[in-house]
């Protein structure tokens, strides 16, 4: 909770702070040795990074970028997340059930500080778990690397949906796996008290902004105050 005072989230749709979170997923990505091949402009985007319901955020403590994720919310209208690449068979009939899903992505970490501050895998993907409550989704769905399974079983309650796969240009099968909305929510704001948000702080970091108003440039953490409130 106190590191939250340090964080400050940016959504992000163009410009330096986009270049930024480009080029830090390749620089993570890269030294864990996870991508087949070189860059030679040293960024990481696809097309995926401009689908409709995509949701790309940096992390900043002290006005510097520390990590990064992309949120897709996956809907039957709009089926357009890392996921649907590998897995579409597992989760399309979910989809066309009425189901939805937070789809988080390029999570990275500015390797140089991963040492440092191992809390902030936690604050990051705290993102993720706003945008299943901001959305009401059914779940959340993380392709992850084998290492990580046990921690987002142990976090989350992420349970596996299917045996790992190949997604291309990583160099490890991927597993897929799923926290389900029903059965976890609670149970990890209980473990981690500072996912906790405000109304608020979930519009300013999901909603459009209306016509003639600006999006904010940078939105705080809203976990301290609940916690003040109660």
């Amino acid at each position: 909770m106190a590191v939250l005072d340090e964080v400050e989230y940016r959504r992000n749709e163009g410009g330096e702070d986009l270049e930024a979170i480009y080029r830090l997923r390749y620089k993570s990505f890269r030294r864990h040795g996870l991508l087949l091949s070189e860059s030679a402009d040293e960024r990481m985007v696809d097309e995926l990074d401009e689908a409709p319901n995509c949701y790309k955020f940096g992390v900043f403590m002290n006005n510097h970028l520390v990590s990064t994720i992309r949120l897709h919310h996956l809907t039957k209208e709009m089926p357009y997340a890392p996921s649907m690449t590998v897995f579409s068979d597992i989760l399309q009939p979910r989809l066309e059930r009425g189901e939805s899903f937070i789809d988080p992505s390029r999570l990275s970490i500015d390797p140089d500080l991963t040492t440092s501050f191992r809390v902030l895998p936690y604050i990051t993907l705290r993102l993720a778990f706003i945008g299943v409550i901001h959305f009401n989704t059914s779940g959340c769905i993380s392709m992850i690397r084998e290492e990580h399974t046990a921690f987002y079983a142990r976090s989350f309650d992420s349970i596996s949906l299917c045996e790992p796969r190949l997604y291309p240009p990583f160099t490890m099968p991927i597993f897929l796996y799923e926290t389900r909305t029903d059965v976890s929510m609670q149970l990890s704001l209980e473990r981690f008290p500072f996912f906790a948000s405000t109304a608020s702080e979930r519009r300013m970091l999901f909603d459009q902004p209306k016509r003639g108003e600006l999006a904010p440039l940078t939105i705080l953490p809203t976990a301290k105050y609940l916690k003040a409130a109660a």
